[in-house]
């Protein structure tokens, strides 16, 4: 069985490669994550494995001390290195296994996961990702609650994926479809992707 970290590892090292393939304009197109560039969503898996405490506290005034602006504000930074700079730190640092004290180790997965999409799909790309670590993925974020609360914003429906066994709720409306697309739809992207729903 593939442990979590490998299967971090392995992400990381799939989104350097696509990466590597981008053109100039690519890096600045718009992602899935709004807001975000690719530059910066890339400039974020960059920094996850190696961000401190610290410099999450430097940056909470600048982001108003709101985490997904603290977020931004550091994304946006650490995407306005060149691109080659953060390819290197991400291949770098893929097999780290750390992080800000605090945040949760356990989250690294799902996000490179989503931030991978969130890079390749508005550029026509593709990143695959093996079922069993989205399915890893969605059960994370089911269970974390803030900031997507996807157990409270899902409560009315029976969620079911159709390439790996995980589902969730007894009752309401079907939403069902491969897990990476039921992966995006928790964490708020690409709600269109979902292959089927039902009332």
């Amino acid at each position: 069985m593939t442990t979590n970290w490998t299967a971090v590892a392995g992400m990381r090292l799939e989104v350097a490669d696509l990466l590597e393939q981008l053109t100039d304009v690519e890096w600045e197109h718009e992602s899935l994550c709004a807001g975000w560039r690719v530059r910066d969503v890339a400039g974020h898996v960059a920094l996850v494995p190696t961000i401190t405490t610290w410099e999450l506290v430097r940056a909470a005034p600048r982001g108003g001390f709101n985490p997904n602006r603290i977020n931004t504000v550091l994304a946006k930074r650490y995407g306005e290195l060149p691109p080659q700079t953060i390819v290197a730190r991400i291949r770098e640092h893929a097999g780290d296994r750390t992080t800000a004290k605090a945040l949760n180790t356990r989250d690294s997965l799902f996000d490179v996961i989503v931030h991978s999409q969130d890079i390749a799909r508005p550029l026509g790309r593709r990143v695959d990702v093996r079922p069993g670590y989205t399915r890893r993925g969605l059960d994370r974020v089911w269970e974390m609650g803030w900031p997507f609360k996807a157990r409270q914003r899902y409560a009315d429906a029976r969620l079911r994926a159709t390439d790996t066994d995980w589902a969730r709720g007894e009752s309401g409306r079907l939403i069902e479809g491969p897990a990476l697309e039921l992966l995006l739809l928790l964490t708020g992207r690409d709600r269109s992707a979902v292959l089927g729903s039902a009332a």
